[in-house]
């Protein structure tokens, strides 16, 4: 299961010069996965996926205006066990041969009262499990390297988190053993590009 980088401080300032303007970033696929929990048989099981693309813009100026499309590869995720990894991807669930991607697209950033990501967020977009579309919610934040200047934001770990309904994606196999909710913790590390 992930957990946020005890390290990493909140991003304090993200009020940057007016010379600030939206920055393309490229992700650190070593430090970004996709962590996913879910009950099976009443015993909680955790597990990853790889982000295999993420196209991430931070407007430090406007960061209502930051925008994400991520995929991640169920093909390659991982439980404590070989024989519910495989179930996972089995075409009862997540039927990776058939949908070898799952994509997030935001729609929106509803910031904290302070205006900041790093007080907490919310993002709002698209999720696509076996071609199936539906609206999620995800609580977001974004955080800088611990001792780098407040307008440095050439390195940025971004957390999401929230829960959806496999069943309202139709992954429905094993219903007697597996629970409908998953919960998700997503971590990904992103570099400026420009």
């Amino acid at each position: 299961m992930l957990t946020r980088r005890a390290l990493l401080v909140s991003l304090a300032a993200l009020a940057t010069p007016a010379r600030a303007r939206p920055t393309p970033y490229v992700l650190d696929p070593g430090a970004s996965h996709v962590g996913f929990s879910f009950r099976l048989m009443g015993g909680l099981q955790r597990g990853d996926m790889p982000v295999t693309r993420a196209d991430l813009v931070v407007d430090p100026a406007d960061l209502a205006a930051s925008t994400a499309d991520v995929i991640v590869n169920p093909a390659r995720a991982r439980t404590g066990f070989f024989f519910v990894t495989d179930t996972l991807k089995s075409p009862a669930v997540l039927d990776t041969a058939r949908f070898p991607d799952i994509r997030f697209t935001s729609t929106a950033v509803r910031l904290a009262p302070t205006g900041r990501l790093s007080d907490g967020a919310a993002l709002i977009g698209n999720l696509t499990v076996r071609d199936v579309t539906r609206p999620v919610t995800l609580d977001a934040a974004l955080f800088r390297p611990p001792g780098t200047a407040p307008d440095d934001l050439s390195v940025l770990t971004i957390t999401l988190n929230g829960q959806i309904s496999r069943a309202a994606f139709g992954a429905t196999g094993y219903p007697e053993a597996v629970d409908d909710t998953i919960w998700l913790e997503i971590t990904a590390t992103i570099r400026a590009t420009g």
